[in-house]
């Protein structure tokens, strides 16, 4: 009984500090959007200069994701998690010293390597470690750390911009980063260490790329993401620079969607696994989940393009917050559905990797938007995206089962 304890508490502490590095991850990537508003003049930065440095993290992390997952899935996935954390870390704090459109292009792709493994690394581990009656929970945890991770670098980003400027967002923001290291090492070194060599043999990314579940859940992925950063990186500057908000505003604003978000992934994720637990299907849940959250996200945004008031747009942005959630959370449990513990990592990182070409794309498509047509017609553009996404989950996703691979 003492094992059984000891391994469930081991396991409790994995999936915090899994949550945890995600919540990390997204408070680095989404520093610049932060900081953007005061940065981007300081520097000299146009908005379609600016949308290039935004998207440069994702050129070199969407496909450096096909390797992280390779990786994830042959070597130790906890030393590959803390190398890249420490890659991160140092490259955001870095930030801090940019001087113009060069460096910060050169950190954010840094930046990029060093958060390519936090996914496919994640999900590699909840598939090991994680039995499926609490996959919900598992992933509700990497869910809210996603969404608060911008709302808490919102807010504390936002406060320190207003006080000491944007170079000591970067600063605070790496330095803590470094911290998580300490206890991932401690947690690490009290994990069972039995059942990994029983997972099979490794699956050939060649045999995983002729599977149509894959490739229907990537392309999915991609129009979820596309939503997603849209809101990441231009919500600061639409508030403030077309809606008239301060700094202070827009902080709360913003983080009341993140916050909202954070809320329903632990909320949804009890839901999912007392769904399972029930004997219902898991995948019906998760489908269908995803499905409605979509449609509420396409109305919420086509609704941001005609708010301007102070109250529309923060019921809008927690609508906006709900739909995320369920996509944070879905995305990579529907994954280790499909995956199994064997081919979870490559999987999700092949996955993460087309699904993560909307943040390539996006932002510049959205800067060009942006600079020709006003933001109303971004606003339009991405709506049209998440319905697309909504008839993609219940259209084209096939039915959600392991995958049949060669052993």
């Amino acid at each position: 009984m003492a094992t059984i304890a000891t391994t469930k508490n081991a396991t409790g502490a994995l999936i915090l500090l899994l949550g945890a590095a995600v919540f990390l991850n997204y408070v680095d990537r989404g520093a610049i959007g932060i900081a953007a508003p005061v940065m981007k003049g300081d520097l000299g930065l146009s908005d379609e200069a600016y949308g290039v440095v935004f998207s440069a993290f994702f050129w070199i992390y969407a496909p450096v994701q096909l390797f992280a997952g390779w990786l994830c899935d042959r070597f130790s996935v906890y030393r590959l998690m803390a190398g890249g954390i420490v890659l991160w870390a140092a490259s955001t704090l870095l930030m801090g010293f940019a001087g113009g459109f060069a460096s910060l292009l050169v950190l954010r792709v840094m930046l990029g390597i060093g958060e390519s493994i936090s996914f496919p690394g994640s999900s590699k581990i909840i598939a090991r470690h994680v039995p499926p009656e609490r996959r919900g929970v598992a992933n509700a945890a990497v869910a809210a750390g996603i969404a608060l991770g911008p709302a808490v670098g919102t807010l504390a980003g936002g406060l320190i911009l207003a006080k000491w400027g944007w170079p000591a967002i970067f600063f605070v923001f790496g330095a803590v980063t470094l911290l998580w290291v300490l206890p991932w090492r401690q947690v690490v070194g009290t994990l069972p260490t039995t059942g990994h060599h029983d997972e099979g043999p490794r699956v050939p990314l060649g045999e995983l790329l002729t599977k149509w579940p894959l490739w229907s859940m990537s392309i999915v992925h991609a129009l979820g993401n596309y939503c997603f950063y849209f809101l990441l990186a231009w919500l600061p500057l639409f508030l403030t620079k077309s809606r008239g908000f301060s700094i202070g505003e827009m902080t709360m604003l913003a983080t009341l969607g993140y916050a909202v978000q954070g809320a329903c992934a632990l909320g949804y994720g009890h839901f999912s696994d007392w769904w399972t637990r029930s004997g219902r299907s898991e995948a019906a849940c998760r489908r269908w989940m995803m499905v409605v959250s979509q449609l509420v996200a396409a109305g919420a945004i086509l609704g941001l393009a005609f708010a301007h008031t102070a109250l529309s747009i923060a019921i809008l942005l927690c609508l906006a917050g709900a739909a995320s959630a369920a996509l944070s959370l879905n995305l990579y449990a529907v994954a280790q559905m499909f995956a199994g513990p064997r081919a979870s990592g490559t999987w999700v990182g092949v996955q993460n990797a087309i699904g993560n070409l909307s943040g390539i794309i996006g932002p510049i498509v959205t800067g060009i938007v942006v600079q020709r047509a006003g933001y109303n017609s971004a606003f339009i553009l991405t709506a049209i995206v998440a319905a697309i996404g909504a008839i993609w989950w219940a259209v084209c996703v096939p039915r959600i089962e392991q995958v049949n691979l060669k052993d």
